[in-house]
C-alpha cells in the first residue's frame, strides 16, 4: 500500500515562502517520478511540478517558474516544493502524486495521491 502525506502548508502573506513535503511509503520511492498539483475551488487539478526518480530532471509550470522549486531526498523518501513569492492566485490544495516512469504534467499518469495540504496566500 502506498501512502503519501503532505505537509508544510498554511496562510501566508503575498510575497512570503512556504516548503511543502511529502513523505512517501510502501514502494521504492528512488524508482519513481514524483509531481506536485493543486487544486483551487472550482477549479479542476493542475499541474505544477514534477521531478525524476533520480532528481536530475525537473519541470514547472509556466506561472510558477523561477518562484517554485521541486527537490527529493531519496534517504528520506521525501519530495519538497520550496514556495517563494506566493501569490494569491497560488491559493489552493497542494497534493503530491507518485508514478512509474518518467515525470509527467498530466494528472491520469499518476497513480497514487496524498490528501492534500491547504495552501492560502493573502493579498
Amino acid at each position: 500500500q502506498v501512502q503519501l502525506v503532505e505537509s508544510g502548508g498554511g496562510l501566508v502573506q503575498a510575497g512570503g515562502s512556504l516548503r511543502l513535503s511529502c513523505a512517501a511509503s510502501g514502494r521504492t520511492f528512488s524508482s519513481y517520478a514524483m509531481g506536485w498539483f493543486r487544486q483551487a475551488p472550482g477549479k479542476e487539478r493542475e499541474f505544477v511540478a514534477a521531478i525524476g526518480w533520480s532528481g536530475r530532471t525537473t519541470y514547472n509550470r509556466d506561472s510558477v517558474k523561477g518562484r517554485f522549486t521541486i527537490s527529493r531526498d531519496n534517504a528520506k523518501n521525501t519530495v519538497y516544493l520550496q514556495m517563494n513569492s506566493l501569490k494569491p492566485e497560488d491559493t489552493a490544495v497542494y497534493y503530491c502524486a507518485t508514478k512509474y516512469g518518467s515525470s509527467s504534467s498530466l494528472v491520469y499518469e499518476y497513480d497514487y495521491w496524498g490528501q492534500g495540504t491547504q495552501v492560502t496566500v493573502s493579498s
